[in-house]
């Protein structure tokens, strides 16, 4: 019908996930749309990959309702699912080649060898293996195993692909590479990924979405921009990117209001003692405690009354941007009201 809402790929109805005493999900409800790259972020313990094995099939709801494409999974079992995992080890069979790896779930489905290879050498070409087909895994590096992961995932044209942690163990330079790739392969091929990381830089990069778990509970849902530059409770801003948290005297100086606020560091300026404050900027000054040159960016450690600040300058001339504010030098530090965020205390 016109003007109707499409269903959701995934849709979790107030989903508890009990293991004796502990909580490991814990009333949780959310929809992910269809198509959407979603990413389910937090630190170890958190609920995520929990949430991730309660779509999969591995794991039942205690209570609360699952549904997928808008139908009830709950006991429905993992290989009825329209859903495919990939996992951080890979799982490839050693003794197969990279072909026979990607076509063992059409194998299993007695699909015809010749479209079986038809369809396999299609993947490895989407995920840049062409030509590898008759390789072992063993011959392969971490990324490259990766892909086959991901291709023999993807031959069965699941409607939901979960990832759980994907590229937790590739080094930095290949994981950043490999986020690149796998963002523009869920373009391509335009279903839904669902991504487990506790790596925030990677749900930022990624995600159309993301959740943010703690405790077995979301603390937010939003998109990247609005889970950092708005983050809804203490821990949020502090786990997702840095912060400065602020309360008491200095939260209601810059703030306004008593409260407890978070500001990122790189939105917070550095100026002369007797600096000019520009209209519509909240201002404190302070003394500089310790400048760390990190490359990129330097950071200033900044005491001020009742409290401490954190700034991130960019180092656009080469060298400190801090250069010449010895420690110890009185500066006066600006901050644009808007990026003062107001956010509730974490239990």
């Amino acid at each position: 019908m016109a003007g109707a809402e499409a269903t959701p790929a995934v849709s979790f109805i107030e989903v508890s996930r009990r293991f004796g005493d502990v909580r490991a999900v814990d009333n949780v409800s959310f929809d992910i749309a269809d198509g959407e790259f979603f990413s389910m972020l937090g630190p170890s313990g958190s609920g995520k990959t929990t949430c991730l094995r309660l779509i999969a099939g591995f794991e039942q709801p205690s209570s609360g309702h699952i549904k997928v494409h808008g139908v009830n999974v709950e006991g429905v079992p993992p290989y009825e699912r329209d859903v495919n995992t990939v996992f951080q080890d890979y799982a490839l069979f050693p003794h197969m080649s990279v072909g026979e790896n990607v076509e063992y779930g059409l194998m299993i489905r007695k699909v015809p060898k010749a479209e079986r290879r038809s369809r396999a050498a299609d993947m490895l070409k989407l995920v840049k293996l062409d030509g590898m087909y008759a390789r072992k895994p063993s011959q392969l590096s971490g990324g490259q195993r990766q892909r086959v992961a991901l291709a023999r995932a993807l031959i069965n044209r699941p409607r939901v692909l979960l990832l759980d942690e994907p590229l937790g163990a590739l080094d930095l330079k290949l994981r950043e590479s490999m986020q690149n790739e796998l963002k523009a392969i869920q373009r391509q091929v335009g279903i839904t990924f669902i991504y487990v990381t506790h790596d925030q830089g990677e749900a930022l990069s990624m995600s159309d979405r993301l959740a943010v778990f703690n405790h077995g509970r979301i603390e937010q849902i939003g998109t990247p921009s609005e889970v950092y530059d708005h983050p809804a409770s203490q821990f949020v801003a502090g786990f997702v990117g840095q912060t400065n948290l602020v309360d008491g005297y200095l939260g209601q100086r810059l703030g306004g209001f008593p409260g407890l606020y978070a500001i990122r560091p790189e939105r917070i300026r550095i100026l002369p003692p007797d600096g000019e404050v520009p209209m519509g900027m909240a201002t404190i000054d302070g003394r500089v405690d310790s400048i760390t040159y990190l490359g990129a960016t330097s950071r200033v450690e900044v005491e001020v009354e009742e409290g401490r600040l954190t700034v991130i300058e960019q180092n656009l001339e080469g060298g400190t941007a801090a250069a010449g504010r010895d420690t110890g030098a009185n500066v006066r530090l600006i901050i644009e009201r808007r990026h003062i965020q107001p956010v509730t205390e974490s239990q």
